[in-house]
């Protein structure tokens, strides 16, 4: 049979090639992964609600905003409730909520509030593109001071360092108390709770604000899109700095039996008799012991006032006589020495000058033979 031209079931399938997501334009992939509140069918079938504490501090602010709050939830369709009394807030999903998870976005909403993220701000986290996390640094540093000043090091003299995560991580960021908020892109809350972490361990942020400075620098060049980026990377070396040792204290060792009681004053009259002692025998008593303390106080008195009187003691003197009379004789040896030197220097030149005068005489003297040669 022959095939008519118009038949085109017998013809080769047409290959489809593969979209990747990279081809797609962002602002189309954005639209066609927004959700409408035309794409929810039913409402939902059961009720879930989220609620958080905030501090007192925290609770004006809160009053003044609140009806902001209400406001830009109910166009979600979530019912929110901020208790004084119990200090907490509340937010519900609600037969009018068309998206299912914009609870879990209201959630982290209350979460930034009450960690003192101003609302302008914490208002964002309601869109698709926006994250936020909550680290707690409180736990990572036992040490109060050591803790103060690992926590001023994130936010840098002025907030300068602060400011420089921000920018490269491309995140808000909030110090309060003991935990440090951000909201952003996953990407930069990943890099800051690196950071924050790192920096409670006692790493300077610096070195990882150098690090994303490298990489932004290197993310434009293309050539390096598919190779490794390590050897480009700063490698700082730890320093080990000696660190005092802490004291260990010896523990006390625990008796069996509780310490006996100290006796009162009744108890000590009881064994000494007194207790059964009359009046006036016990004025007797205490006058007694009233003359014994003035004698023994007088006594004390009159020997500090002795003390003034008695001759020092005679050893020192003597080994200060001593002391002299040995320099004394030490300098008269070495006078004598030096008489002794001169004086036998003396007589070594005299020698010397006589047996000159006598060599020059014998010259001049005419001895018998000389005169009988003549």
């Amino acid at each position: 049979m022959p095939k008519d031209k118009g038949d085109s079931s017998d013809e080769a399938p047409q290959k489809l090639e593969p979209i990747s997501a990279l081809t797609i334009p962002a602002e189309e992939m954005k639209k066609a992964l927004e959700f409408k509140p035309e794409h929810m069918a039913a409402p939902l079938l059961e009720e879930s609600s989220f609620a958080t504490l905030f501090p007192k501090y925290r609770e004006k602010y809160l009053r003044e905003m609140w009806p902001l709050v209400t406001k830009a939830l109910d166009k979600q369709g979530i019912g929110c409730q901020l208790d004084l009394v119990e200090g907490s807030m509340t937010v519900r999903t609600t037969r009018k909520t068309w998206d299912p998870y914009v609870i879990m976005k209201a959630r982290d909403l209350i979460k930034l509030l009450a960690r003192s993220v101003p609302f302008p701000q914490a208002v964002k986290i309601l869109d698709d593109e926006m994250a936020c996390d909550i680290i707690k640094i409180g736990n990572l540093v036992h040490n109060k001071e050591r803790f103060v000043k690992r926590r001023q090091r994130l936010l840098g003299p002025s907030g300068n360092t602060l400011k420089a995560i921000e920018l490269l991580t491309e995140c808000y960021v909030m110090i309060q108390g003991a935990t440090v908020s951000a909201m952003g892109p996953f990407r930069g809350l990943k890099e800051v709770r690196r950071i924050v972490e790192d920096c409670m361990k006692n790493v300077h942020p610096i070195y990882h604000i150098k690090e994303l400075m490298i990489r932004r620098e290197l993310a434009k060049d293309p050539k390096l899109a598919n190779e490794s980026w390590d050897r480009f990377l700063p490698r700082f070396k730890k320093r080990n700095v000696k660190q005092k040792k802490p004291k260990t204290a010896t523990k006390k060792k625990k008796e069996l039996f509780p310490p006996a009681p100290t006796p009162s004053k009744i108890d000590l009259q009881l064994e000494s008799g007194e207790y059964f002692l009359k009046e006036d025998e016990k004025k007797a008593r205490e006058e007694e012991k009233r003359r014994k303390s003035e004698l023994e106080h007088r006594m004390k008195k009159e020997a500090e006032r002795e003390k003034a009187f008695v001759a020092p003691k005679e050893k020192e003197a003597k080994k200060h006589k001593e002391s002299k009379s040995q320099k004394a004789k030490e300098e008269k040896k070495k006078l004598e020495d030096l008489k002794n030197k001169f004086k036998a220097k003396a007589e070594s030149r005299g020698a010397e000058k006589r047996a000159a005068t006598t060599a020059d005489l014998s010259s001049y003297v005419v001895t018998k033979k000389s005169k009988k040669s003549k």
